[in-house]
């Protein structure tokens, strides 16, 4: 089955869900592996799974030009070609530049400032992960991370992934960095199963860690199988292998010389922070190329 994005993947619902419980215990000084940023709070924002969620207060259009999600976002079901996935297409004239609002699944920080968490994937959690015992990794190797991120419109949010217990505090220390250079990214929730089978709609744009899959057209396991990699912003950062663009409606921003918000360029801030903890970037790769993706296996 297709999935939106080369390797968070993933279609985002048109709406939240409930947010989960978080049985977790916050993180020292986010350092590992060589890495450095902002200490996280000794304190992370409370979910409980009786929570809804919340969507930012903002106006139609911000300061920094963000604007809320198109109603049509993630409903558009792309026609599977004879190849066995959709071909890239034009994209929209309100994604080209792509600056949505952010919605909170995860109650967003009150003070505004970087919080972090690091504990157990629990059972809530893991019934809506990909995880099952057919994965390569043992549950209990896994760790579930919330971090703070900053969205397109410069708000302060909460977002959740799902790592590999030896990487957990160099992730934490990544998005502290990101967080700290005001970095923009538009959505970070742990990957469903219903988002890996969903008919794709190529507009994804869920930055993540955890799936349970192999490697795209291989039959080894993904990093992300593992929990040892991580996508952010696919949209503006998408994979390409010959005429195969994902997500496919990014096509805009295969242009890297745009340099718009949320992309990912040699020489800022994202790529520094993930080579600070010892992680690769998939953009450095030639085929196929995948903007996207960081790993610390290099694969």
């Amino acid at each position: 089955m297709l999935v939106l994005a080369a390797c968070s993947a993933g279609r985002p619902s048109a709406a939240p869900a409930r947010a989960p419980s978080t049985p977790a215990q916050s993180t020292p000084a986010a350092s590992a592996r060589g890495g450095s940023g902002p200490a996280p709070s000794s304190a992370a924002p409370s979910t409980s799974d009786a929570a809804r969620p919340t969507v930012t207060a903002a106006p139609s259009r911000s300061d920094t030009g963000a604007t809320p999600a198109p109603d049509w976002l993630s409903t558009r079901e792309l026609h599977v070609g004879p190849a066995g996935w959709p071909e890239a297409r034009v994209t929209p004239p309100e994604l080209r530049d792509r600056r949505l609002v952010t919605v909170d699944y995860l109650p967003p920080p009150a003070d505004g400032a970087f919080h972090a968490t690091v504990g157990p994937v629990s059972p809530v959690i893991q019934r809506r992960s990909t995880w099952s015992a057919d994965c390569p990794v043992a549950l209990s190797d896994l760790r579930y991370v919330t971090v703070g991120f900053r969205g397109f419109e410069g708000r302060a949010h909460t977002g959740e992934l799902i790592v590999h217990r030896t990487v957990a505090r160099a992730v934490v220390a990544v998005f502290g960095r990101l967080f700290a250079a005001g970095f923009p990214i538009e959505r970070m929730r742990v990957t469903s199963p219903a988002e890996v089978t969903a008919p794709p709609t190529g507009d994804g744009n869920t930055t993540a860690a955890f799936v349970c899959r192999p490697i795209r057209g291989r039959t080894t396991w993904s990093a992300h199988a593992y929990g040892l990699a991580i996508d952010v912003n696919p949209f503006q950062n998408p994979y390409t292998s010959g005429p195969r663009v994902l997500p496919e409606l990014a096509t805009a921003y295969l242009d890297r010389a745009r340099h718009l918000p949320g992309m990912i360029t040699p020489a800022g801030p994202v790529v520094a922070a993930f080579r600070s903890v010892g992680w690769t970037w998939g953009g450095g790769w030639r085929s196929p190329t995948d903007l996207m993706h960081f790993s610390s296996t290099g694969h």
